[in-house]
């Protein structure tokens, strides 16, 4: 079989499969064999099977992965989330739209402590939404600030997405870290500004709390719920990111820093009962086999791809690109927005890195720049119908009279957003690479 006819044959069966409903995991592992069979041979299964063991499973940057996730399920058992919630909201509690600007503040931190986008919009859904549509919030804003802000997570080091990442591509994890750093603080901040500059508008989409909840507590007992449940938080990205960007331990030493503050916090201000923790430890085996069976498919998928002929198929089509190279960045970037709209984070990395990046570097364009783009674009592979996986998790959690249809409508503000965040970075590359640049000296 052509080149050109194993990429029609590999992309639509990994289409097909995937709107029959099977795992991705396995998709790509089936697609994986068929492609071998119809297109180089099988005997390259044994090469694969090499690639799969020595590019992935003897990966020790990988072993990051496990540890940030049993850190943030860890954090997340803990409850700390729900007081930090409350504190904040009672600080902003005379501000339009301080509820929704609460959310914000309080995904930037879980996205920078836990970075499991399920379970801050799952979180966040629970403790926030329900007073938020009580106060007279509107429903869009109030949805959309939720699942945009929890999609922060893979972006606001440390991420897994990041790591996982760095491990297919030359950047060092550190200067990943440090160069999304900045564009996930930016996001944050660019959806804080526009909350207080629609609540300013339409003062109804985001009233005051009432007067009478907020007498109710007063500024000495408020500055001890901020230091009590803001600060340990604080004291967990602090430990985590401050040892990786002084250099002081790797990513994989970080990840068991976290861990060990994570679990101090669970002790604290957990329920410590052997069962709760024993749940965090299945909930987090659950998670991390996930992540490495797809790992372990799209090694496959892209192995059988490479040696069938099919880089060398894309490499061309992307080259060829009206524009020369502004046009084949467009390209790439575009094709990472609309798979998005049917892949989730991990499969569209893994997929799309082997393929871009050696293109990218043949072009002499900075790859850590490069990276970080994708790594934003991606914010929009959550939101995006019809397989954004926000609108569901925020819809299974959502009260009564939250339908779909709203959360589609909620998540178009802030897809713009993303997108234009993405030209700021285009046309001042320098919000991906000063950071690197100032601590690290790339």
């Amino acid at each position: 079989m052509s080149a050109e006819m194993l990429t029609l044959l590999m992309f639509s069966g990994l289409l097909v499969g995937l709107f029959m409903g099977h795992p991705l995991a396995f998709v790509l592992g089936g697609v994986a064999v068929i492609g071998a069979y119809f297109g180089p041979g099988v005997n390259t299964l044994g090469i694969i099977i090499n690639n799969v063991y020595g590019n992935a499973m003897d990966n020790y940057v990988l072993v990051a992965i496990p540890l940030f996730i049993l850190m943030a399920r860890f954090l997340n058992d803990s409850g700390v989330t729900e007081k930090m919630f409350d504190a904040m909201r009672l600080l902003l509690a005379n501000l339009r739209g301080g509820l929704a600007l609460t959310v914000v503040i309080v995904s930037v931190l879980l996205a920078a402590t836990t970075g499991i986008v399920g379970a801050s919009i799952a979180v966040m859904g629970m403790i926030a939404l329900v007073p938020m549509l009580k106060y007279g919030y509107n429903k869009e804003l109030s949805t959309g600030v939720i699942m945009a802000s929890g999609c922060l997570g893979i972006l606001i080091p440390p991420s897994i997405m990041l790591i996982l990442m760095a491990s297919y591509s030359p950047v060092s994890v550190g200067a990943l870290f440090a160069g999304a750093l900045v564009p996930g603080l930016l996001l944050g901040a660019m959806y804080a500004l526009y909350v207080l500059i629609i609540c300013f508008i339409k003062p109804s989409y985001g009233p005051k709390v009432p007067a009478q909840e907020r007498a109710e507590v007063s500024t000495r007992q408020l500055l001890i719920m901020l230091a009590k449940y803001v600060l340990p938080p604080m004291s967990l990205i602090l430990g985590v990111l401050g040892a990786l960007f002084t250099g002081v331990a790797t990513a994989t030493e970080a990840s068991a820093i976290g861990v060990f503050i994570a679990f101090l916090l669970f002790m604290i201000f957990g329920d410590r009962k052997l069962s709760t923790c024993f749940n965090t430890l299945i909930s987090a085996s659950k998670t991390t086999t996930m992540v490495m069976m797809v790992l372990v498919g799209a090694t496959a998928f892209t192995g059988v791809f490479s040696i069938g002929g099919g880089m060398t198929v894309i490499s061309e089509l992307v080259l060829s690109m009206p524009g020369g190279t502004v046009g084949a960045l467009l390209l790439m970037l575009f094709l990472v927005f609309i798979l998005g709209m049917f892949l989730d984070w991990t499969g569209i990395v893994l997929l799309s890195f082997p393929i871009m990046l050696p293109i990218i570097e043949s072009m002499g364009i900075d790859v850590l720049w490069f990276v970080v783009m994708v790594a934003v674009v991606l914010q929009t592979s959550f939101l995006t119908p019809p397989f954004g996986y926000a609108l569901f998790y925020l819809k299974g959690v959502a009260p009564p009279g939250v339908e779909i249809v709203d959360l589609y409508k909620a998540v178009i503000p802030f897809v713009a957003i993303i997108l234009f965040a993405c030209l700021l970075m285009a046309f001042f590359p320098g919000l991906v690479t000063g950071l690197p640049a100032l601590l690290l000296g790339r």
